[in-house]
């Protein structure tokens, strides 16, 4: 273990994500995980009793991140609500594309969420929860779209926000299979028309 690192558990979590984008929670075993962590199995047993207590972990971590990025993208000082959903929806972009030209997603949700679902209980209960968490900020930034007029009234903010990420996670999934942003493309028009909002306002990027 490098002496740098001084929060060890917060070090196998992350050297573990990043193995797991990449192949998947089953196809990654305990031995490759504590040699990229450089810890002995003693260490990671002291924070994780099991290796499926520890991808309940690190899929609490990854959504505790994700919901920081969120709030950073979504809370912009200044901006419309309507103006933040959208850099949001874009930044899906670079998350997506990106990961499908090197095969490699790094959307958990996207990645892991049909494996763990029939694999692990605690694990697919992290991962609902997780989402809930996600869908309940959009509804939340709808809200904010409609009381600062960026947004018209919306009859109800939480259904469109389910509506909204279901579209994307499923968006992004084909982006994975297609190797190409044709599916995303055709999910920031619909997000357009469902928020009723003006094309020429909000161009795809490229």
């Amino acid at each position: 273990m490098k002496a740098e690192y001084t929060d060890i558990r917060q070090h196998i979590l992350d050297q573990g994500k990043a193995i797991i984008t990449r192949k998947g929670f089953a196809g990654v075993g305990l031995n490759e995980i504590l040699t990229a962590a450089a810890v002995p199995k003693g260490s990671f047993y002291h924070y994780f009793k099991s290796k499926e207590l520890f991808g309940e972990a690190l899929l609490a971590d990854y959504v505790a991140q994700y919901l920081v990025h969120m709030d950073g993208l979504l809370g912009q000082i200044g901006k419309p609500a309507a103006q933040c959903l959208m850099a949001y929806w874009d930044s899906w972009f670079s998350d997506a594309t990106e990961s499908a030209d090197s095969c490699n997603c790094r959307c958990l949700v996207v990645k892991l969420g049909s494996e763990v679902a029939d694999m692990s209980e605690p694990m697919r209960v992290a991962l609902r929860d997780g989402t809930d968490h996600i869908i309940a900020r959009l509804a939340v930034a709808i809200d904010h779209g409609v009381a600062d007029g960026s947004l018209p009234v919306v009859q109800d903010a939480a259904q469109t926000a389910q509506t909204l990420y279901q579209l994307w996670l499923g968006a992004a999934m084909l982006t994975k299979l297609r190797r190409e942003p044709s599916a995303l493309n055709s999910a920031w028009h619909a997000t357009l028309g469902l928020l009723h909002l003006a094309p020429a306002s909000y161009p795809l990027r490229g």
